[in-house]
């Protein structure tokens, strides 16, 4: 007798156990389960001129995602910028400049923008593509987005912080 409740205590726990599980399943998809627009594999980046400023020309890199995947919080400019022609890196750097600190929403039907700044002054190079890490209010999002355009650069290039709107 003892070896029957036994048996019928661990099936009402293994049941209990299962039923937990299946809850906790729903809960997450329920929650949403898409993968985040600011991965970089999950969003679409493109660069074009913008207008020029005193003393430099500026080209905005606009990020779109696509439906199906879930908004994500964006701030301050990316990181490890690196230009290249035809897959040659062109080897000049970007600085950063402007707030750091404001965050953006980024996701489908919320485009996010950045300005690259360059110098109008000094050896210019054209560039057709633009490497970066997006950084998130608490760190850098993993991975290296690419945007592509026809742009030139220069050394003393700098960019701006993620801002909203396309």
């Amino acid at each position: 007798m003892l070896t029957c409740r036994t048996y019928a205590t661990l099936i009402a726990a293994a049941t209990s156990l299962a039923i937990a599980c299946v809850g906790t399943g729903q809960a997450a998809a329920a929650g949403g389960g898409h993968p985040s627009a600011c991965r970089p594999a999950n969003h679409l980046a493109n660069i074009r001129p913008d207008q020029a400023g005193s003393g430099h020309l500026h080209y905005r890199v606009t990020l779109t995602a696509p439906k199906g995947y879930a908004a994500c919080r964006l701030a301050g400019s990316p990181t490890v910028l690196d230009f290249t022609r035809n897959g040659v890196p062109l080897g000049v750097k970007a600085g950063r400049y402007g707030d750091q600190t404001t965050s953006v929403t980024f996701g489908p039907g919320h485009p996010v923008h950045f300005d690259i700044q360059v110098p109008n002054q000094g050896h210019r190079m054209t560039a057709d593509q633009a490497s970066f890490t997006l950084r998130a209010p608490d760190g850098e999002i993993p991975g290296t987005s690419v945007a592509d355009g026809t742009l030139r650069i220069a050394a003393g290039t700098a960019v701006g912080p993620v801002r909203s709107g396309a």
